[in-house]
Protein backbone atom coordinates (compact mmCIF):
# COMPACT_ATOMS: atom_id res chain seq x y z
CA UNK A 1 0.00 0.00 0.00
CA UNK A 2 1.50 3.65 -0.84
CA UNK A 3 2.07 6.01 2.27
CA UNK A 4 2.24 9.06 -0.13
CA UNK A 5 0.80 12.16 2.39
CA UNK A 6 -1.83 13.84 1.05
CA UNK A 7 -0.29 17.29 0.54
CA UNK A 8 -3.46 19.52 0.52
CA UNK A 9 -4.12 18.56 3.94
CA UNK A 10 -0.69 19.48 4.76
CA UNK A 11 -1.25 22.83 3.69
CA UNK A 12 -4.32 23.13 5.14
CA UNK A 13 -3.26 22.55 8.80
CA UNK A 14 -5.84 22.54 11.57
CA UNK A 15 -3.21 23.44 14.69
CA UNK A 16 -2.57 26.58 12.61
CA UNK A 17 -4.83 29.38 14.39
CA UNK A 18 -5.44 31.41 10.77
CA UNK A 19 -6.95 28.32 9.25
CA UNK A 20 -10.12 28.88 11.34
CA UNK A 21 -10.42 32.55 9.80
CA UNK A 22 -10.59 30.61 6.20
CA UNK A 23 -7.66 32.51 5.35
CA UNK A 24 -5.44 30.73 2.80
CA UNK A 25 -3.35 27.58 4.17
CA UNK A 26 0.35 27.83 4.96
CA UNK A 27 2.83 28.53 2.20
CA UNK A 28 0.68 27.96 -0.61
CA UNK A 29 3.09 27.17 -3.42
CA UNK A 30 2.99 30.28 -5.82
CA UNK A 31 5.05 29.98 -9.38
CA UNK A 32 8.83 30.50 -8.61
CA UNK A 33 8.44 29.93 -4.93
CA UNK A 34 10.80 26.45 -5.09
CA UNK A 35 13.63 29.06 -6.26
CA UNK A 36 14.14 29.60 -2.63
CA UNK A 37 14.15 25.99 -1.45
CA UNK A 38 12.26 23.26 -2.66
CA UNK A 39 10.32 20.65 -0.97
CA UNK A 40 13.01 18.17 -1.16
CA UNK A 41 15.44 20.32 0.05
CA UNK A 42 13.01 21.18 3.08
CA UNK A 43 12.68 17.35 3.74
CA UNK A 44 16.39 17.13 3.95
CA UNK A 45 17.06 19.64 6.27
CA UNK A 46 14.57 18.21 8.59
CA UNK A 47 16.02 14.40 8.61
CA UNK A 48 19.80 14.86 7.70
CA UNK A 49 20.85 15.43 11.36
CA UNK A 50 20.16 11.94 12.00
CA UNK A 51 24.18 11.26 11.20
CA UNK A 52 23.82 7.02 12.31
CA UNK A 53 21.09 6.76 9.65
CA UNK A 54 21.93 6.55 5.72
CA UNK A 55 20.12 9.22 3.32
CA UNK A 56 19.68 8.17 -0.13
CA UNK A 57 18.42 10.97 -2.80
CA UNK A 58 16.31 8.89 -5.69
CA UNK A 59 17.37 11.02 -8.33
CA UNK A 60 20.06 12.56 -10.84
CA UNK A 61 23.73 13.45 -8.92
CA UNK A 62 22.51 17.05 -8.86
CA UNK A 63 19.99 16.83 -7.01
CA UNK A 64 22.11 15.85 -4.17
CA UNK A 65 25.02 18.00 -4.98
CA UNK A 66 22.85 21.09 -4.33
CA UNK A 67 21.63 20.01 -1.16
CA UNK A 68 23.98 17.78 0.69
CA UNK A 69 26.17 19.54 3.64
CA UNK A 70 24.52 22.59 3.42
CA UNK A 71 24.14 22.96 7.56
CA UNK A 72 26.37 22.72 9.88
CA UNK A 73 23.94 19.77 12.03
CA UNK A 74 26.51 18.97 15.13
CA UNK A 75 25.98 15.37 16.44
CA UNK A 76 27.71 13.28 18.87
CA UNK A 77 26.83 9.92 17.55
CA UNK A 78 30.15 7.91 18.00
CA UNK A 79 29.71 5.96 14.89
CA UNK A 80 29.88 7.47 11.05
CA UNK A 81 28.08 9.94 10.62
CA UNK A 82 26.72 9.78 7.51
CA UNK A 83 25.41 13.01 6.74
CA UNK A 84 28.87 13.72 5.70
CA UNK A 85 28.31 10.99 2.56
CA UNK A 86 26.40 12.36 -0.22
CA UNK A 87 24.17 8.86 -1.27
CA UNK A 88 22.59 9.29 -4.69
CA UNK A 89 20.71 6.84 -6.91
CA UNK A 90 22.10 8.95 -10.17
CA UNK A 91 19.20 8.49 -12.14
CA UNK A 92 20.34 9.04 -15.92
CA UNK A 93 18.40 9.77 -19.28
CA UNK A 94 18.22 5.26 -19.23
CA UNK A 95 16.67 5.34 -15.85
CA UNK A 96 14.17 8.07 -17.04
CA UNK A 97 12.83 5.71 -19.85
CA UNK A 98 13.18 2.28 -18.09
CA UNK A 99 12.82 3.33 -14.48
CA UNK A 100 14.89 3.21 -11.81
CA UNK A 101 13.27 0.93 -9.39
CA UNK A 102 15.96 -1.52 -9.90
CA UNK A 103 18.85 0.75 -9.43
CA UNK A 104 17.40 2.06 -5.98
CA UNK A 105 17.15 -1.51 -4.88
CA UNK A 106 20.93 -1.84 -5.72
CA UNK A 107 21.85 1.42 -3.97
CA UNK A 108 20.14 0.16 -1.17
CA UNK A 109 21.93 -3.16 -1.05
CA UNK A 110 25.51 -1.91 -1.17
CA UNK A 111 24.84 0.84 1.64
CA UNK A 112 23.68 -1.75 4.25
CA UNK A 113 26.22 -3.85 3.29
CA UNK A 114 29.32 -1.12 3.12
CA UNK A 115 27.88 1.07 5.70
CA UNK A 116 25.81 -0.74 8.14
CA UNK A 117 23.01 2.77 8.77
CA UNK A 118 20.68 2.49 11.41
CA UNK A 119 17.94 3.33 8.98
CA UNK A 120 17.66 4.33 5.12
CA UNK A 121 15.58 7.27 4.24
CA UNK A 122 14.93 7.34 0.57
CA UNK A 123 13.75 10.67 -0.90
CA UNK A 124 11.82 11.19 -4.11
CA UNK A 125 12.71 13.64 -6.55
CA UNK A 126 11.19 15.51 -8.76
CA UNK A 127 12.58 12.78 -11.75
CA UNK A 128 11.79 10.00 -9.49
CA UNK A 129 8.22 11.05 -8.68
CA UNK A 130 7.26 12.04 -12.41
CA UNK A 131 8.39 8.54 -14.08
CA UNK A 132 6.59 6.85 -11.25
CA UNK A 133 8.83 4.80 -9.84
CA UNK A 134 7.43 2.69 -6.90
CA UNK A 135 9.86 4.04 -3.49
CA UNK A 136 6.84 2.07 -1.04
CA UNK A 137 7.41 -1.15 -2.75
CA UNK A 138 11.29 -0.93 -2.78
CA UNK A 139 11.64 0.39 0.74
CA UNK A 140 9.10 -2.44 1.99
CA UNK A 141 11.24 -5.58 0.51
CA UNK A 142 14.34 -3.72 1.19
CA UNK A 143 12.94 -3.71 5.29
CA UNK A 144 12.15 -7.16 5.15
CA UNK A 145 15.76 -8.14 3.28
CA UNK A 146 18.18 -6.56 5.30
CA UNK A 147 15.69 -5.92 8.88
CA UNK A 148 16.34 -2.26 9.28
CA UNK A 149 13.39 0.72 8.70
CA UNK A 150 13.78 1.86 5.15
CA UNK A 151 11.74 5.46 4.89
CA UNK A 152 10.35 6.64 1.96
CA UNK A 153 9.93 10.74 2.01
CA UNK A 154 7.69 11.64 -0.51
CA UNK A 155 8.80 15.41 -1.00
CA UNK A 156 9.75 15.86 -4.81
CA UNK A 157 10.60 19.36 -5.53
CA UNK A 158 7.84 20.17 -7.38
CA UNK A 159 5.50 19.88 -4.77
CA UNK A 160 6.23 23.02 -2.76
CA UNK A 161 8.66 25.05 -0.97
CA UNK A 162 11.16 24.08 1.96
CA UNK A 163 7.99 24.41 4.81
CA UNK A 164 5.90 21.57 3.47
CA UNK A 165 8.98 19.68 2.70
CA UNK A 166 9.85 19.75 6.26
CA UNK A 167 5.85 18.39 7.21
CA UNK A 168 6.68 15.89 4.42
CA UNK A 169 9.54 14.80 6.36
CA UNK A 170 7.66 15.05 9.45
CA UNK A 171 4.62 12.88 7.43
CA UNK A 172 7.38 10.25 6.86
CA UNK A 173 8.69 10.17 10.53
CA UNK A 174 5.17 9.55 11.58
CA UNK A 175 4.34 6.65 9.46
CA UNK A 176 7.70 4.39 9.16
CA UNK A 177 9.61 5.13 13.05
CA UNK A 178 7.29 6.55 15.74
CA UNK A 179 5.60 4.06 17.34
CA UNK A 180 7.44 0.66 16.05
CA UNK A 181 10.30 0.09 19.34
CA UNK A 182 9.52 1.01 23.01
CA UNK A 183 12.27 2.78 25.32
CA UNK A 184 14.22 0.80 27.85
CA UNK A 185 12.79 2.90 30.47
CA UNK A 186 10.90 6.12 30.78
CA UNK A 187 10.37 8.90 33.08
CA UNK A 188 7.47 11.10 34.19
CA UNK A 189 9.73 13.92 32.39
CA UNK A 190 10.65 12.35 29.11
CA UNK A 191 10.04 15.22 25.82
CA UNK A 192 10.76 15.02 22.11
CA UNK A 193 12.05 18.08 20.82
CA UNK A 194 10.84 18.65 17.08
CA UNK A 195 12.27 20.94 14.59
CA UNK A 196 15.45 21.50 16.58
CA UNK A 197 18.39 20.34 14.03
CA UNK A 198 20.96 21.50 16.16
CA UNK A 199 22.70 23.42 13.80
CA UNK A 200 25.83 24.85 14.70
CA UNK A 201 25.13 23.23 18.27
CA UNK A 202 21.83 25.21 19.33
CA UNK A 203 20.36 22.55 20.97
CA UNK A 204 23.55 21.60 23.24
CA UNK A 205 22.87 25.29 24.49
CA UNK A 206 20.01 24.26 26.52
CA UNK A 207 20.10 20.69 26.49
CA UNK A 208 22.04 20.97 30.12
CA UNK A 209 19.93 22.62 31.65
CA UNK A 210 16.54 20.84 31.51
CA UNK A 211 19.01 17.24 32.09
CA UNK A 212 19.71 19.66 35.35
CA UNK A 213 16.05 19.81 35.95
CA UNK A 214 16.17 16.44 35.64
CA UNK A 215 13.84 16.82 32.07
CA UNK A 216 15.04 14.03 29.63
CA UNK A 217 14.70 14.26 26.38
CA UNK A 218 13.50 10.88 25.13
CA UNK A 219 14.07 11.68 21.25
CA UNK A 220 14.12 14.08 18.96
CA UNK A 221 13.28 15.61 15.31
CA UNK A 222 16.01 15.62 14.55
CA UNK A 223 18.86 17.48 16.45
CA UNK A 224 21.69 15.04 17.35
CA UNK A 225 19.21 12.42 16.23
CA UNK A 226 18.82 8.83 16.93
CA UNK A 227 16.83 6.26 14.94
CA UNK A 228 16.24 4.03 17.81
CA UNK A 229 15.04 7.10 19.91
CA UNK A 230 12.22 8.90 17.59
CA UNK A 231 10.96 5.23 17.58
CA UNK A 232 10.82 5.36 20.84
CA UNK A 233 8.65 8.88 20.38
CA UNK A 234 5.40 8.17 21.51
CA UNK A 235 6.08 7.37 25.23
CA UNK A 236 7.07 10.93 26.22
CA UNK A 237 4.71 13.19 28.44
CA UNK A 238 5.25 16.50 26.31
CA UNK A 239 6.18 17.54 22.35
CA UNK A 240 8.00 20.85 22.85
CA UNK A 241 8.13 22.04 19.17
CA UNK A 242 11.34 24.63 18.64
CA UNK A 243 10.88 27.30 16.23
CA UNK A 244 9.52 25.51 13.43
CA UNK A 245 5.64 26.31 12.81
CA UNK A 246 6.60 23.97 9.64
CA UNK A 247 6.25 21.06 11.59
CA UNK A 248 3.35 21.62 13.60
CA UNK A 249 1.06 18.88 11.50
CA UNK A 250 3.71 16.37 13.53
CA UNK A 251 2.84 17.39 17.08
CA UNK A 252 -0.95 17.80 16.77
CA UNK A 253 -0.99 14.48 15.03
CA UNK A 254 0.88 12.82 18.25
CA UNK A 255 -1.74 14.47 20.05
CA UNK A 256 -4.42 12.57 18.22
CA UNK A 257 -2.56 9.19 18.20
CA UNK A 258 -0.75 8.95 21.22
CA UNK A 259 -2.84 11.80 23.55
CA UNK A 260 0.78 13.76 23.98
CA UNK A 261 0.25 17.43 24.83
CA UNK A 262 2.49 20.09 22.44
CA UNK A 263 3.57 23.72 23.25
CA UNK A 264 5.59 25.70 20.89
CA UNK A 265 8.65 27.65 22.51
CA UNK A 266 11.84 29.43 20.77
CA UNK A 267 15.28 29.55 22.66
CA UNK A 268 16.60 32.67 20.92
CA UNK A 269 17.31 35.16 23.14
CA UNK A 270 16.98 35.69 27.11
CA UNK A 271 13.23 36.26 27.24
CA UNK A 272 12.04 33.63 25.18
CA UNK A 273 14.87 31.20 26.79
CA UNK A 274 13.57 31.57 29.67
CA UNK A 275 10.06 31.60 28.87
CA UNK A 276 10.50 28.06 27.26
CA UNK A 277 12.45 26.30 29.99
CA UNK A 278 9.73 27.51 31.95
CA UNK A 279 7.26 26.53 29.58
CA UNK A 280 8.10 22.87 29.46
CA UNK A 281 8.11 22.69 33.12
CA UNK A 282 4.80 24.06 33.45
CA UNK A 283 3.67 21.67 30.40
CA UNK A 284 5.03 18.66 32.22
CA UNK A 285 2.60 19.84 35.59
CA UNK A 286 5.00 18.84 38.58
CA UNK A 287 4.87 21.80 41.29
CA UNK A 288 8.87 20.72 42.02
CA UNK A 289 9.92 20.88 38.87
CA UNK A 290 8.55 24.62 38.53
CA UNK A 291 9.43 25.89 41.42
CA UNK A 292 13.18 24.62 40.48
CA UNK A 293 12.87 26.16 37.01
CA UNK A 294 11.98 29.47 38.43
CA UNK A 295 15.30 29.22 40.64
CA UNK A 296 17.07 27.74 37.61
CA UNK A 297 15.80 30.75 35.58
CA UNK A 298 16.70 33.47 37.64
CA UNK A 299 19.67 32.23 38.42
CA UNK A 300 21.25 32.16 34.60
CA UNK A 301 19.79 35.42 33.99
CA UNK A 302 21.62 36.81 36.65
CA UNK A 303 24.64 35.35 35.43
CA UNK A 304 23.78 36.72 31.96
CA UNK A 305 23.46 40.13 32.56
CA UNK A 306 26.60 40.12 34.00
CA UNK A 307 28.54 38.94 31.19
CA UNK A 308 26.44 41.68 29.22
CA UNK A 309 27.08 44.49 30.84
CA UNK A 310 30.24 45.54 28.67
CA UNK A 311 28.35 45.27 25.43
CA UNK A 312 25.43 47.39 26.58
CA UNK A 313 27.05 50.93 25.74
CA UNK A 314 27.92 49.42 22.47
CA UNK A 315 24.77 48.58 21.33
CA UNK A 316 22.58 51.63 22.66
CA UNK A 317 20.84 53.41 20.23
CA UNK A 318 21.87 51.26 17.10
CA UNK A 319 19.42 49.48 14.77
CA UNK A 320 19.51 46.64 12.31
CA UNK A 321 17.51 45.53 9.57
CA UNK A 322 17.14 41.40 9.26
CA UNK A 323 17.37 39.50 6.53
CA UNK A 324 16.92 35.83 7.02
CA UNK A 325 13.90 33.17 6.79
CA UNK A 326 11.50 31.32 8.49
CA UNK A 327 11.59 31.41 12.33
CA UNK A 328 14.37 33.11 12.17
CA UNK A 329 12.54 36.07 11.19
CA UNK A 330 10.67 37.07 14.48
CA UNK A 331 13.30 34.36 16.82
CA UNK A 332 16.35 36.49 16.26
CA UNK A 333 14.86 39.45 16.43
CA UNK A 334 13.97 38.96 19.98
CA UNK A 335 17.40 38.10 20.56
CA UNK A 336 18.33 41.58 19.17
CA UNK A 337 16.33 43.68 21.28
CA UNK A 338 17.64 41.60 24.17
CA UNK A 339 20.72 43.20 23.30
CA UNK A 340 19.38 46.65 23.24
CA UNK A 341 19.32 46.86 19.49
CA UNK A 342 16.13 48.50 17.43
CA UNK A 343 15.11 46.07 15.10
CA UNK A 344 13.50 48.15 12.34
CA UNK A 345 12.72 45.78 9.50
CA UNK A 346 12.35 42.18 9.30
CA UNK A 347 11.97 39.51 6.10
CA UNK A 348 8.63 37.29 6.29
CA UNK A 349 9.27 36.33 2.68
CA UNK A 350 10.21 32.51 3.78
CA UNK A 351 7.74 32.60 6.87
CA UNK A 352 4.76 31.00 7.58
CA UNK A 353 1.37 32.82 8.76
CA UNK A 354 1.98 32.13 11.95
CA UNK A 355 5.80 33.55 11.90
CA UNK A 356 4.47 36.79 10.47
CA UNK A 357 2.28 37.48 13.49
CA UNK A 358 5.00 36.85 15.40
CA UNK A 359 7.00 39.06 13.88
CA UNK A 360 4.18 41.68 13.71
CA UNK A 361 4.09 41.23 17.67
CA UNK A 362 7.75 41.20 18.27
CA UNK A 363 8.96 44.63 15.86
CA UNK A 364 5.38 46.41 16.32
CA UNK A 365 3.61 48.09 14.37
CA UNK A 366 6.49 50.33 13.19
CA UNK A 367 8.15 48.03 12.13
CA UNK A 368 8.65 46.73 8.54
CA UNK A 369 8.07 43.25 7.14
CA UNK A 370 9.64 42.88 3.86
CA UNK A 371 8.07 40.64 1.27
CA UNK A 372 10.40 41.22 -1.08
CA UNK A 373 13.80 41.78 0.83
CA UNK A 374 16.07 41.75 -1.98
CA UNK A 375 14.43 44.73 -3.72
CA UNK A 376 13.40 46.31 -0.10
CA UNK A 377 16.51 46.06 2.16
CA UNK A 378 18.58 48.68 0.61
CA UNK A 379 16.04 51.19 0.54
CA UNK A 380 14.48 50.22 4.31
CA UNK A 381 18.53 50.74 5.70
CA UNK A 382 18.38 54.71 3.86
CA UNK A 383 15.35 55.95 5.41
CA UNK A 384 16.15 54.11 9.06
CA UNK A 385 19.79 54.95 9.46
CA UNK A 386 20.44 51.56 10.24
CA UNK A 387 23.40 50.41 11.72
CA UNK A 388 23.56 46.55 11.18
CA UNK A 389 22.67 44.54 8.78
CA UNK A 390 22.18 40.80 10.01
CA UNK A 391 21.26 38.46 6.70
CA UNK A 392 22.58 35.66 4.53
CA UNK A 393 25.94 35.58 2.81
CA UNK A 394 24.40 37.13 -0.71
CA UNK A 395 23.53 40.06 1.50
CA UNK A 396 27.09 41.14 2.44
CA UNK A 397 27.18 43.61 -0.66
CA UNK A 398 24.38 45.57 0.40
CA UNK A 399 25.95 45.93 3.49
CA UNK A 400 29.22 47.00 2.04
CA UNK A 401 27.47 49.25 -0.53
CA UNK A 402 25.69 51.20 2.40
CA UNK A 403 28.91 51.24 4.58
CA UNK A 404 27.33 49.62 7.21
CA UNK A 405 28.32 46.53 9.71
CA UNK A 406 27.19 43.13 8.40
CA UNK A 407 27.09 39.74 10.29
CA UNK A 408 26.03 36.33 8.64
CA UNK A 409 23.07 34.77 10.79
CA UNK A 410 21.61 32.02 7.70
CA UNK A 411 22.32 28.60 7.90
CA UNK A 412 26.11 29.23 6.94
CA UNK A 413 27.04 30.73 10.69
CA UNK A 414 29.67 28.78 12.46
CA UNK A 415 28.72 30.09 16.16
CA UNK A 416 25.39 29.11 18.30
CA UNK A 417 23.30 32.12 18.78
CA UNK A 418 20.84 29.86 21.00
CA UNK A 419 19.82 29.58 24.66
CA UNK A 420 21.76 32.43 27.04
CA UNK A 421 25.42 31.43 26.12
CA UNK A 422 24.29 31.85 22.41
CA UNK A 423 23.13 35.15 23.08
CA UNK A 424 26.60 35.96 24.27
CA UNK A 425 28.16 34.43 20.81
CA UNK A 426 25.60 36.70 18.41
CA UNK A 427 26.82 40.21 21.30
CA UNK A 428 30.57 39.30 20.38
CA UNK A 429 29.84 38.99 16.76
CA UNK A 430 27.64 42.04 16.48
CA UNK A 431 29.98 43.77 18.51
CA UNK A 432 33.41 42.98 16.19
CA UNK A 433 30.92 43.75 13.41
CA UNK A 434 30.27 47.08 14.26
CA UNK A 435 33.90 48.11 15.44
CA UNK A 436 35.26 46.31 12.10
CA UNK A 437 36.73 49.13 9.85
CA UNK A 438 36.12 47.44 6.50
CA UNK A 439 32.38 48.29 6.21
CA UNK A 440 33.14 52.19 6.34
CA UNK A 441 36.40 51.74 3.98
CA UNK A 442 35.65 48.72 1.37
CA UNK A 443 33.28 51.24 -0.50
CA UNK A 444 35.42 54.44 -0.25
CA UNK A 445 35.69 56.45 -3.72
CA UNK A 446 38.85 56.15 -5.13
CA UNK A 447 40.57 59.59 -4.99
CA UNK A 448 40.06 60.05 -8.61
CA UNK A 449 36.20 59.57 -8.88
CA UNK A 450 35.62 62.16 -5.79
Amino acid sequence: MATKPKIRELLDESACAHNKTKTAGCNKTVPGATTGGCAFEGSQISLFPYADAAHLVHGPITCVGASWETRLTRTSWQGRDMTQMGFTTGISTNDVVFGGEEKLRQSIDYIVGHYAPQAVFVYSTCVTAMIGDDIDAVCRQAQQDHGIPMVPVHAPGFVGGKNLGSRLAGEAVLTHLIGTLEPEETTPFDINLIGDYNVTGDMWQYAPLLKELGIRILSTLSGDGRVARIRTAHRAHLNVLVCAKSLISLPRKLKEKYGIPFISVSFYGKRDTSASILAIAEGLGDADLIARTKQLIAREEARLEERLAPYREIFRGKKAVLNTGGNKSWSIASALQDLGIEVVATSVKKSTQVDKEKARKYLGEKGVLMTNPGAEQAKIIDQTGADLLLAGGRSLYTAIKKKIAFADVNQEKKKSYGGYEGLLNLAEDLKNALENPVFKNVARRAPWEK
